[in-house]
């Protein structure tokens, strides 16, 4: 279901548009009493998760009782980042995602669905897994907060992959990313529906349907101008939610060529990439 869309080529998002919007879709999901969030890390500071953190915490108050950035197996935000990315929010609220000892699995996906959409360049099972919080904390409510974005191992980031990987185990990003790797990149980027994803999806549909997930998705790109732009919000709890919000990216965040290319330079910002340095 969706509870709130909006976004085009044309939109530019303030604070304030953010936050209503996600107070509109929060008051039609109804009352809770105990809710966790799971935004990105620092890694991906413009995707707006870090307002829209803040505005769940201003909506719900002491309801809101822990805050799981979706690490992977990057290493925990410092205190510098957190006050930089999630403003006034109570720093007590954070906590570490520990990728090697804080993992349950939930279930396999079978390595014959594995081989199946990877087009038999992978055939091994594949273990859905996630931060223990998630199945043990007694949340009524777990909101996935992140940008819908081009990746190179998945077509596009986020939906149930802020869950798998972002809060999962070494086993499972590393076989995931790999199965994007065997099947080739260059036929992912951008696509909403590609192998790693309906491995994902498969992983949602059959381990973690009673996991009480909802999604907030942005949509984030430069402008003409060469400034960032907020595009799209968009909230829900299914792939609707996720192939609406991939659309517009599709639309926003690429620059389609008719050649390859045979050179190019890439920047890295050392404050996002610190391992690069």
């Amino acid at each position: 279901m969706v509870y709130f869309e909006r976004g085009s080529a044309q939109e530019s998002f303030s604070a304030e548009d953010l936050k209503n919007g996600l107070f509109e879709a929060l008051g039609k999901i109804g009352a809770k009493n105990k809710v966790l969030a799971v935004p990105p890390d620092y890694t991906r500071f413009p995707s707006r998760a870090g307002e829209l953190t803040e505005f769940a915490w201003e909506f719900y108050g002491e309801k809101l009782t822990d805050i799981l950035p979706a690490l992977g197996t990057h290493s925990p935000m410092t205190d510098t980042q957190i006050a930089h990315m999630f403003g006034k929010t109570p720093r007590n609220l954070f906590r570490d995602h520990d990728w090697r000892n804080d993992v349950v699995t939930l279930g396999t996906v079978p390595a014959e669905f594995v081989k199946e959409v990877s087009g038999g360049a992978v055939d091994y099972p594949w273990p859905v897994q996630v931060n223990k919080l998630l199945v043990e904390g007694g949340f009524d409510l777990i909101l996935s907060i992140g940008q819908v974005v081009p990746h190179e191992v998945v077509g596009m980031a986020n939906y149930n992959k802020n869950i798998f990987v972002g809060t999962g185990g070494s086993e499972g990003i590393n076989k995931s990313h790999f199965i994007g790797a065997a099947y080739g990149m260059e036929k992912m980027m951008g696509r909403a529906d590609t192998p790693v994803r309906r491995v994902f999806n498969y992983g949602t549909e059959h381990f973690a349907k009673d996991m009480p997930v909802i999604y907030v998705l942005t949509v984030v790109g430069l402008n003409k101008k060469g400034n960032l732009q907020t595009y799209g919000l968009y909230i829900g709890d299914d792939f609707e939610v996720f192939d609406k919000t991939a659309k517009l990216s599709l639309e926003v965040n690429f620059e389609m060529v008719f050649k390859a290319l045979q050179k190019v330079i890439v920047w890295l910002d050392p404050s996002e990439f610190k391992s690069t340095g």
